[in-house]
């Protein structure tokens, strides 16, 4: 029910504001036109169906993606900072996506940034893995200390893609180091959606095994868990659902970090109900960080990474404090 009201009110607010029963007559209207009598102007319609909606919507899934990799990646890294965006996969579904916009262009269509997206993610967690194995850095601290430093090291690549990019185009890029859901369009949300789609089922049917790799390696080996492998498959399919979002979002940081924390305050440790509780959280969650973003400034759209960052940064400091104590 939250769920749904949120997405009412992401479709309502804004610098024009719609009310919510010609919110639910456009709706109405558009699924089974002549139900109800128009009583809107087409420029109305147009900022509800062509713009707000598919937005909200796209804040919807963005949000509930990045939740669930941020409450997988904490459960096989073993450490409760563990997001996509410390461990640098953000900025390499970035950097992908800066690639396919500013130097290759779109050779294969639509699919061509959140392909590269994703192969930008997916390079960054190897070489994530790859660091880690390299300075021996076992711990799960060390984890994220070797995402952080390869972070930095794709983004300094991004910068100089940008550098080298037309300076007439070289702006558009700022949608995706700042994070934004003003691109969003009906054709878009098929992807973000279909990956949901597949990979949601299967890393609910790994809930047993995300439980037990919280326990620990030896633990999970026990119980039949090929554990490095596991744990591969685990970051290749949060690399992959990370770099679609980031594909259509930009970076969003700190909402694979907090959210899965909430969801477990509220249900308990069991991921056969952090997981699901963690979609729908996240979702909301960036629902509203979206709102913040447009009706804070308005008519001016702030990008929602600017949002989820001051939150994320004082629910980090938060968590770090409480860790502490």
């Amino acid at each position: 029910m939250l769920l749904a009201v949120s997405v009412i009110v992401a479709v309502s607010a804004g610098a024009v504001p719609v009310p919510a029963e010609t919110v639910f007559g456009i709706l109405a209207n558009r699924i089974m036109p002549g139900l109800v009598e128009v009583d809107w102007s087409n420029g109305r319609e147009a900022i509800i169906w062509e713009i707000r909606f598919p937005r909200a919507l796209l804040a919807g899934m963005v949000g509930a993606g990045l939740a669930i990799v941020g409450a997988v990646l904490q459960s096989v890294t073993r450490n409760p900072l563990a997001d996509p965006h410390l461990l640098g996969i953000s900025s390499g579904g970035a950097a992908g996506a800066i690639l396919a916009l500013l130097h290759t262009g779109l050779f294969l269509g639509l699919l061509t940034v959140p392909l590269m997206a994703f192969a930008g993610a997916l390079a960054a967690t190897l070489m994530v893995l790859g660091v880690t194995r390299f300075a021996a850095a076992g711990s799960a601290g060390r984890l994220v200390l070797a995402g952080v430093a390869v972070s930095f090291i794709i983004m300094s690549f991004a910068n100089v893609l940008i550098f080298l990019g037309d300076p007439r185009a070289t702006h558009t890029v700022v949608f995706w180091m700042l994070g934004g859901l003003g691109l969003a369009q009906w054709e878009h949300l098929v992807f973000p959606f279909a990956i949901l789609l597949v990979t949601v089922p299967c890393l609910l049917a790994w809930a047993a095994d995300l439980n037990a790799m919280t326990i620990g390696d030896e633990t999970a080996a026990t119980l039949g868990i090929a554990v490095i492998r596991f744990r591969l498959t685990m970051f290749v399919v949060g690399a992959l659902i990370t770099g679609v979002m980031v594909a259509f979002s930009g970076i969003i940081g700190f909402v694979g970090l907090m959210i899965p924390h909430i969801a477990r305050f509220l249900v308990g440790g069991s991921y056969t109900r952090v997981l699901p509780a963690s979609l729908l959280l996240g979702a909301i969650f960036l629902i509203w960080a979206d709102i913040l973003a447009r009706t804070f400034m308005a008519p001016q759209d702030m990008p929602i990474g600017i949002v989820t960052g001051l939150i994320g940064g004082l629910f980090f400091i938060f968590l770090l404090r409480s860790r502490s104590d």
